[in-house]
């Protein structure tokens, strides 16, 4: 035993790989720190904008957690709901009787199945078959002539589209050996008369039926289901009386505090919620007690301009957090371009598309308009430029903004309830169920309609509930939790992080009393200290 030592020695560490590791790790962390407050506001940095205090910075972990299973109980439930309805459409079935020789050209007389306000809309849908048998896909061209008549009475007809209005469209009939894709014939916007006489005349078959024998033609009524109609006045009308419950208990939350003084995020909920009553339409049922077409161009409106502006609310608000003097021209004029141009062709696709199927029931816009693709190219290139600025925009809040504990949470919240949002609508679209902002315009496309009531409760439920969500969390907080003397509070995190509090404790809280302290010293405080 070393008696200098009194028993204890000393050893240096030996340079292992754990240790070389780190020590490389190190400094290229403090090679990037040089550059950090360059990318990052250090809290030093006036980003300071006075604000509501909102219930969002009071969350704890379990709060949070507790929020996200509430928002996707209710939506989870909605889609169930949807999933037990019944489907949106339904379906008559009608073989044409006629001679073999007319089989190419009609003329095909039909009476439709019984109609009611509740079936909303009608297609009329054609399906041939032939006695081809060889491996060949072939595309005619040829021109569909239709006459409808309404019943007024047990053996009284009134005109609704004369063959002398020369309202003959041209068509496509594709077959692949005996079979041929449907084509629509007719489409009635809205339903005056329970019964319709139609009269269907083919030209320029006469070759094709030679050549391939057309051996069956049947003709489908696609309408809209009454009972899903009924689920849908209403689950309307169970949103429209939820939002605007939640829009007046929103408003009296913030009644004390002055405008100037609501957060970003505070001041669009306070628009979006009006915008999503009227998103739930409170005239829908103008629809099956009127006969016009203006109730169902309202509801087209409506819509487009709710889901615009919910676009242009994630613009605002990314761009918002890192900026506080918002004038028009620099921060609003150029988001107002970029919507305006997604929400006005989307409108005129809904009020062109929808009047012109009113005048002539057999307009069909893809083959008989060329502005049609002028009008998809249009709108699909803004909505690209739309995007691009966007996550544009949220890769700067996050630069910028990322060590900031309040900003932070306020980014993590917003982007992760968009997501969802962009995702469940990315999906239902991708599907073709005509969900969206062009819902309404396309509502003569075959193939976009809803199969089941459960893409209809996704959508309506999803939106609903992400406002709701989004209103509790923004909602002030209560008096007890920042102290009774102070009602306004700044976005600062500078006083936690002066007092080396983490970010878990100045994001989530803890369970002492550190956690609820003021985002400001009130000068009562300021007092007691001298």
């Amino acid at each position: 035993m070393d008696g200098t030592g009194l028993g204890y020695s000393y050893h240096l560490p030996s340079g292992g790989w754990n240790l070389r590791i780190r020590n490389t790790l190190a400094q290229f962390s403090d090679l990037f720190s040089e550059f950090n407050k360059y990318i990052a506001p250090a809290y030093h940095h006036d980003r300071c904008e006075r604000s509501v205090p909102m219930r969002l910075y009071s969350m704890h972990k379990r709060e949070f957690f507790m929020v996200f299973v509430g928002f996707f109980a209710c939506f989870g439930l909605s889609v169930f709901i949807g999933l037990a309805g019944p489907p949106i459409t339904s379906t008559t079935e009608q073989q044409a009787h006629v001679n073999n020789s007319e089989m190419s050209t009609g003329p095909f007389i039909m009476e439709t199945p019984e109609l009611s306000t509740y079936c909303q809309q009608l297609w009329v849908i054609a399906k041939l078959s032939t006695s081809n048998t060889d491996d060949e896909r072939y595309d005619k061209t040829f021109q569909v002539a239709v006459s409808i008549d309404g019943f007024i009475g047990e053996n009284k007809l009134t005109s609704v589209l004369s063959t002398d209005s020369q309202h003959n469209r041209t068509r496509h009939l594709k077959c692949e050996r005996q079979t041929c894709e449907e084509f629509v014939v007719a489409h009635l916007g809205t339903l005056e008369y329970s019964y319709y006489m139609i009269t269907v005349r083919f030209y320029g078959l006469e070759g094709f039926h030679r050549r391939y024998q057309i051996q069956d033609l049947r003709f489908y009524f696609k309408s809209y289901n009454p009972a899903f109609t009924q689920i849908e006045i209403w689950f309307r009308l169970i949103f429209l009386l939820s939002t605007f419950f939640v829009t007046c208990w929103f408003g009296h939350s913030l009644r004390k505090y002055p405008t100037p003084d609501w957060s970003i995020e505070q001041k669009w909920v306070s628009i979006l919620l009006p915008l999503l009553i009227l998103y739930n339409n409170p005239f829908f049922p103008l629809i099956f007690l009127s006969n016009s077409w203006i109730p169902g161009m309202l509801d087209a409106v409506m819509q487009t301009t709710f889901l615009c502006a919910i676009l242009m609310f994630w613009l605002c608000v990314y761009h918002g957090l890192r900026q506080n003097e918002r004038k028009f021209s620099r921060f609003y004029l150029l988001k107002f371009v970029i919507i305006g141009c997604l929400w006005g062709a989307a409108l005129t696709l809904a009020t062109w598309l929808r009047c012109t199927e009113l005048e002539d029931p057999t307009y069909n816009y893809v083959l008989d308009t060329s502005n049609y693709y002028g009008f998809k190219v249009f709108f699909f290139t803004m909505g690209g430029v739309y995007i691009g600025y966007l996550l544009l925009l949220i890769l700067r809040a996050y630069t910028e903004l990322r060590s900031m504990p309040y900003f932070d949470m306020r980014l993590k919240f917003l982007t992760l309830l968009a997501i969802i949002v962009a995702v469940v609508c990315a999906f239902v679209t991708s599907r073709q169920f005509g969900a969206g902002v062009l819902e309404d315009s396309f509502a003569s496309r075959l193939s976009t309609y809803y199969k089941t009531s459960a893409q209809f409760m996704a959508l309506y439920g999803l939106l609903n509930f992400y406002l709701y969500t989004m209103a509790y969390v923004y909602s002030p907080n209560l008096p007890n939790v920042y102290g009774q003397h102070t009602a306004i509070a700044k976005d600062n995190p500078a006083f936690s992080m002066i007092n080396n509090e983490s970010d878990e404790d100045v994001i989530f809280g803890s369970d002492d009393e550190s956690s609820r302290r003021l985002l400001t010293r009130s000068s009562r405080n300021a007092d007691d200290s001298d």
